[in-house]
Order: structure tokens, then sequence, then C-alpha cells
């Protein structure tokens, strides 16, 4: 896989006034996740008085980004989403918890959004593998659980495979 240039690429995140604190709480729950230089503003501007927090340089999960705190001009929507691959059901339970527990909320097949409405999918591999893998009938069955789900539930993905 290659790796990301942070020297060249970042994915800008806009907020309404909230970045960092959402930078803290990723580099809290995330690993390979880490909050970096915050810069204030200058002077004042659309989004907020001169020395309030602009931006806020973070990684999450190794991925660089940089956090805008531009004011409510922009939401978010399910259009982009961050996407955890997960091993075990303890770690999907802990990034999902941590995420609707913290202000987020729950949706379908895996997704949630975190309180600054960032889209999440916390996606067990062994759906993943089940739904791309050579077995379209393990495949349909994996998706067809997966749809009743909000949380993915590894050993009822498991069950479907088997049949």
């Amino acid at each position: 896989m290659a790796s990301v240039n942070s020297d060249k690429t970042r994915l800008c995140l806009w907020y309404d006034s909230g970045a960092e604190e959402a930078a803290q709480f990723y580099a809290a729950t995330f690993p390979d996740s880490s909050v970096g230089a915050t810069h204030r503003a200058p002077a004042d501007n659309p989004s907020g008085e001169a020395g309030a927090v602009l931006t806020v340089d973070f990684t999450v999960l190794g991925f660089p980004c940089i956090g805008l705190n531009g004011g409510p001009a922009f939401t978010h929507s399910e259009a982009f989403s961050f996407q955890i691959s997960t091993e075990t059901q303890e770690e999907t339970d802990r990034y999902w918890n941590a995420i609707v527990g913290n202000g987020g909320q729950e949706s379908m097949c895996g997704w949630c959004k975190d309180k600054w409405g960032i889209s999440w999918q916390i996606t067990p591999r062994v759906l993943t593998d089940a739904v791309a893998g050579s077995d379209p009938v393990a495949a349909k069955r994996a998706f067809e659980a997966m749809m009743t789900m909000k949380k993915i539930d590894i050993a009822a993905i498991e069950a479907a495979i088997a049949g």
C-alpha cells in the first residue's frame, strides 16, 4: 500500500467550531492518531474572532488531516466517510461505542456519525472479505445479514456466511 505524502496531501475537514475538540477525540480514540499544530485566526472573519482556533493539524489512523473552523456555512454528509477495518468484535464495539457514546448517532450497515457530523464506517474485515469473495452465495448471505444491522455483529455475519 502506498503511503500518503503528508507534505503534499491532507484531507481538509470543515467544522462549525469544533475542529480542535474533534482532533483531540480522534487522537484519543484511534491508534496512529495525533494532534499537531493549532493555528489561530489573525483577524476577525465570518466564522470567528481574531485569536480563535482557525485550523488544527491532526492525523487519524495515519492519515493527515486539517480541521478548519469555518462556521455553519457547510455541513458534512454521508458522501464522505472514514472507513475503519476491524478484526474483532471487541475492536468494532470499541470504535462504534466511542463515536456513538460521545454524542454521535447510529445509522445502518456499520455506519455512524460523530457529534461533529463526520460519518464513519466501522467494518469488520470478515464482512468485507465475504462480500468481495469468490463465493456469491456466501457474499449474498453476508450482505443480507449486514442490511439488517446498525453496528455489525461479526458472529451473525459468520453464521450467515456458513449458511
